[in-house]
């Protein structure tokens, strides 16, 4: 069985291979946190400032909107050079894991609030205006109403959210941010060497597709539908 890897992929050394993947599991388990973490409540306020919703603001819904999507069309690695500062002030590096998680939330945080706005949206505006005909508080209209019924979107949000956050840690390897990514670049693209391309794509495919089949079984799960 060496003998076989070895013929086939000559350039890999399989514990770096599983450094790497190592790596990358511990930059989408640092990030995902942080990222529902702000993007959530981001997501709730966009809602409830939007046109004709609880709390309609539309000067506060035009400010925060034009920020969310001015760091969603920004490209992450500009974003990742862009907040190498902060990034060594936040966590002590602008390297490896520790050194990519800052810029992978900020990156991520607004794509995730849109898309929690929108699984918002989907919720049945009667079952908000039942709530609040029974004198429900705007917290409890939150998290007795809006948050229960619009789970599976939710959950969905986050699966596409921490795919996405998958691809931002492929993109962190071009400024050493570690995992597969980063060995990609180096050994992969700088070194041309095709068998170590190809075994971190695979293995980033394979990431993706449990992250996938795990976010859809939930869904499915927690539907009411």
């Amino acid at each position: 069985m060496d003998a076989l890897l070895t013929r086939f992929f000559p350039n890999v050394y399989w514990d770096e291979i599983w450094q790497a993947s190592l790596d990358t599991l511990l930059m989408l388990v640092g990030a995902l946190p942080f990222t529902v973490l702000i993007g959530l409540p981001l997501g709730i306020v966009l809602f409830l400032t939007g046109p004709r919703q609880l709390l309609e603001q539309a000067a506060v819904y035009r400010v925060l909107a034009f920020l969310v999507n001015l760091l969603r069309s920004l490209p992450f690695v500009i974003l990742l050079i862009l907040m190498i500062p902060l990034t060594e002030l936040v966590a002590g590096t602008s390297l490896g894991v520790a050194g990519a998680i800052p810029p992978l939330v900020v990156g991520a945080a607004p794509f995730f609030a849109r898309l929690v706005e929108t699984a918002l949206r989907e919720v049945d505006r009667g079952i908000i205006e039942a709530t609040q005909a029974m004198g429900a508080s705007l917290g409890q209209i939150i998290w007795r109403a809006l948050l229960p019924e619009a789970l599976p979107g939710l959950l969905a949000a986050i699966t596409v959210t921490a795919i996405t956050l998958v691809s931002y840690t492929a993109m962190s390897g071009l400024i050493g941010g570690g995992g597969l990514g980063d060995l990609a670049v180096r050994y992969g693209y700088q070194r041309y060497q095709p068998d170590v391309m190809a075994v971190t794509v695979v293995l980033l495919l394979i990431l993706v597709q449990v992250l996938q089949t795990v976010g859809d079984r939930l869904v499915v799960l927690f539907s009411r539908k």
